[in-house]
C-alpha cells in the first residue's frame, strides 16, 4: 500500500493577467507551513510532483523546508486546466519505478486536486479549501484508492 496525498496550494494573490504567476499571500505562506508541519507529524511524504505555477511552488517549499523528500518533480500535468486521468497514469508509471518511495504528496490547484481524488476514489469529489490535504490509501496492484480525510489549516 502506498499513500497519496494532494494538496491544494495556499490563499493566492487576486487573479490577475498571468494566472501563473501569482503568489501566496502572507496568509496562504502560513496555511503552507501549517500543514507542512501537519505533514511531517503524520506522513512524512517521500515524493512530490509540484504544479509550475508559482503558488503552488511557493506552497511546495514549505513542505520541502521540513520535511526528507527524496523525489521532487515539476509537474505540467497538474496545473487547473490539467487531465487528471493523465496526471494519475503519469503518478502511476512513478510509483511503480520508485517502489521504495510509498508516500507521494501531489501540490496543484482547483480543480484538478478533486479531479485527481475522483480518478483514484471514484464517487469521491471534494472540495478543497485553501492548503487543504485529501489522504488516500492506495493500492498498486488493484490501482484503486480509498478516500481516508480532508485536512485543513486552522488559518
Amino acid at each position: 500500500m502506498k499513500t497519496i496525498l494532494i494538496m491544494r496550494h495556499g490563499e493566492a494573490e487576486p487573479v490577475n493577467a498571468n494566472d501563473e504567476s501569482r503568489p501566496l499571500t502572507e496568509r496562504g505562506v502560513n496555511q503552507a507551513k501549517e500543514m507542512a508541519w501537519w505533514l511531517k507529524g503524520h506522513y512524512k511524504p517521500q515524493a512530490v510532483l509540484v504544479s509550475p505555477y508559482i503558488r503552488a511552488q511557493q506552497t511546495a517549499q514549505q513542505v520541502l523546508a521540513i520535511n526528507d523528500v527524496t523525489y521532487v518533480e515539476i509537474c505540467k500535468d497538474v496545473i487547473p486546466t490539467g487531465n487528471a486521468a493523465f496526471a494519475i497514469d503519469y503518478l502511476e508509471t512513478l510509483i511503480s519505478l520508485n517502489t521504495q518511495l510509498n508516500i507521494w504528496l501531489i501540490v496543484a490547484h482547483m480543480p484538478i486536486v478533486s479531479y485527481l481524488v475522483e480518478q483514484l476514489c471514484p464517487q469521491q469529489l471534494p472540495i478543497f479549501n485553501t492548503a487543504a490535504v485529501a489522504v488516500i490509501e492506495y493500492d498498486e496492484v488493484t490501482q484503486k484508492g480509498v478516500f481516508k480525510s480532508m485536512n485543513s489549516p486552522s488559518l
